[in-house]
């Protein structure tokens, strides 16, 4: 499927942290809209997608002219304190017309320049490596949090055939490690996986959070229902893993490999 991309020019760039973010002062989305198109996403249920024509995952807004306003915005909110951003909470910065675009890395390149207190960053693209260069500058006010949902590639395919493959994410983790950029894994929402899977973290990274759609999707999994996921867990026999109560499978499991203080549930983990 073509995905569809337009270039707009935005009036503001950070937005006020609230709800599930509310520990944040600002999030920061570099697109609007997110080719991966995952099944499960909660965004689907959101005003951007609702109110958008074309399918979410087929159509992308590319935010020109990004730099130069945040520039102008991380000092203005700089001078009335704290700083701290999620990037990003409604696409992924490193989707593929990152590639070409580089939307992202300008962004990043501005807070090299004039470092907020803390940036998040969220993503399940192994792209993020390309920009190791800067965010090492960034030191311990970055985290670099990768979306690994599940070590079962299959899987994967079923639920999100246009999103990276898992291994490139794992090695991607591990890259990161590597030159000194403070990581973790995110396992969310929690799909169907290994016993193995919490010793292939376990080499990679010293912190691991976990979430589901009951807890993570900002509606207790009201949006994710909408969704009408749970016949793919169904045509698998995966029912179990549907469960509120799925999340305890591998957060039991990780419990046998990490300490309790590099394991966190939900809104804590994506916490600054």
């Amino acid at each position: 499927m073509k995905n569809e991309f337009i270039f707009k020019t935005p009036k503001t760039l950070l937005n006020k942290g609230s709800g599930y973010l509310c520990g944040y002062t600002h999030s920061l989305n570099p697109y609007t809209g997110c080719s991966f198109g995952c099944s499960y996403c909660y965004v689907r249920q959101m005003p951007v997608s609702l109110f958008r024509k074309g399918e979410w995952g087929t159509w992308v807004d590319i935010k020109l002219e990004a730099a130069a306003l945040l520039r102008k915005e991380l000092q203005k909110a700089k001078a009335k304190g704290k700083v701290t951003i999620f990037m990003s909470s409604s696409t992924d910065p490193y989707q593929p017309i990152e590639h070409k675009e580089m939307v992202t890395r300008s962004l990043l390149e501005v807070m090299v320049e004039d470092p907020p207190d803390f940036l998040f960053v969220q993503t399940r693209s192994p792209l993020v490596r390309r920009d190791i260069d800067l965010l090492i500058l960034l030191k311990d006010r970055v985290r670099v949090s990768m979306t690994v949902e599940t070590d079962l590639e299959e899987i994967r395919k079923h639920f999100t055939p246009d999103a990276p493959p898992i291994n490139a994410r794992l090695k991607t983790l591990q890259l990161l490690r590597d030159a000194g950029v403070p990581t973790q894994a995110t396992i969310a929402p929690v799909l169907p996986s290994s016993e193995a899977f919490p010793e292939k973290l376990r080499s990679l990274v010293s912190r691991v959070c976990v979430d589901d759609y009951y807890m993570g999707d900002g509606s207790g999994g009201k949006r994710t229902r909408k969704l009408a996921i749970k016949p793919l867990y169904e045509r698998f026999g995966l029912e179990e893993w549907y469960e509120p109560s799925a999340y305890r499978i591998v957060f039991d499991r990780l419990k046998q490999v990490f300490p309790a203080d590099q394991l966190f549930l939900s809104q804590e983990g994506f916490e600054p």
